[in-house]
């Protein structure tokens, strides 16, 4: 009789050979109420609409009796949610970071991996093992038609963030640009948000000016405070290709008004619809990853096989480049695992 293991590993090799986008319509948060053997995610919002359609691909490929894939969306209701059967209820993580505390804080019995938008922190927990699977870039954005330039040097956005520039007439190195005489309104999302993370650490700002709103939620352009001629906001490159070009935006994940810029005179989307690639690899790129307890990544049991099957070098995620695409990244694995 085969082991559990190897039925794993048969029936996804198998699965992989069907094509993910012919997979079911992908929704917010599990559709049922996954089992204990499940992998269940949680984390940031900027990888959530492509693990929704993974989820919903990899699920309706994978044999009868072997471990699902499912994942929690960062903003939803309820905000206290029980990740599978039998688990211990947690408050709905917002973040990547917030997820790594989830998964530190609790057994496989109710987190079983993380998405995250950021590397690995100082202050993360030990014991994770961060698998790169694409990459993304962040820039800024602003209303169409307002009064923000179309490109921002990384100094200038620096300084609109510490609140050393605060009107729009005081932007001078921006060639035939001749700002209005106007308040700029800097907005970021919540604290611990990812994107907000790699933002404020490419143009060099750790500590956020008093002129500065946090809370709209990252990588959207629905919250009515962003829609002012002199709003500016960081955003997902990648998020807004999928929202924009590539069909997935919706009435509340779509950037609105907003339009993505330039920095330093590079374009962060190309003519063909993509990340600019020089852009991704620059000071605004940034890899994505899944986190998994490194302690049931290295082993050889059935739940290690299971977490493979998925997110390893020849897991699904791996085996199905063009769904990264479609959501926007540049598929980037398999890549350096980083353990903390």
């Amino acid at each position: 009789m085969r082991t559990f293991t190897a039925r794993v590993l048969t029936a996804v090799t198998a699965a992989v050979c069907a094509s993910a986008l012919f997979a079911p319509a992908a929704v917010a948060d599990p559709p049922v109420m996954p089992a204990a053997f499940d992998l269940v995610g949680v984390g940031t919002d900027t990888t959530e609409d492509f693990m929704n359609q993974t989820s919903a691909a990899y699920d309706a490929a994978v044999s009868t009796g072997l471990p699902r894939l499912y994942s929690w969306d960062a903003y939803a209701s309820p905000p206290v949610i029980t990740p599978k059967t039998g688990a211990t209820s947690i408050l709905r993580p917002t973040s990547g970071g917030a997820g790594l505390n989830a998964l530190n804080g609790n057994t496989t019995a109710t987190v079983d991996y993380v998405r995250t938008a950021r590397p690995p922190v100082p202050t993360d927990p030990t014991g994770l093992s961060f698998i790169p699977f694409a990459r993304d870039a962040v820039t800024w954005a602003a209303p169409l038609g307002g009064h923000a330039p179309n490109n921002l040097t990384t100094t200038d956005l620096r300084a609109i963030y510490n609140c050393s520039v605060t009107n729009w007439n005081q932007i001078t190195d921006v060639p035939g640009y001749f700002g209005p005489n106007a308040v700029i309104r800097p907005y970021l999302p919540p604290a611990g948000s990812d994107t907000r993370y790699s933002f404020l650490k490419a143009i060099g700002v750790t500590v956020v000016g008093t002129c500065v709103v946090s809370g709209p939620q990252a990588d959207r352009g629905t919250d009515p405070a962003l829609n002012n001629a002199d709003s500016v906001f960081p955003y997902s490159v990648g998020t807004y290709i999928a929202q924009v070009y590539r069909g997935h935006g919706t009435a509340t994940e779509t950037p609105g008004p907003l339009t993505v810029r330039k920095v330093n005179d590079i374009a962060p989307i190309t003519t063909g619809q993509d990340i600019t690639p020089t852009f991704a690899t620059g000071l605004y790129g940034r890899l994505l990853y899944h986190v998994v307890r490194t302690s049931e990544y290295v082993v050889t049991d059935a739940h290690a096989t299971a977490l493979k099957s998925v997110f390893g070098p020849q897991g699904w995620i791996c085996a199905h480049p063009l769904v990264i695409d479609d959501y926007g990244f540049i598929p980037g694995c398999p890549g350096p695992v980083v353990t903390t």
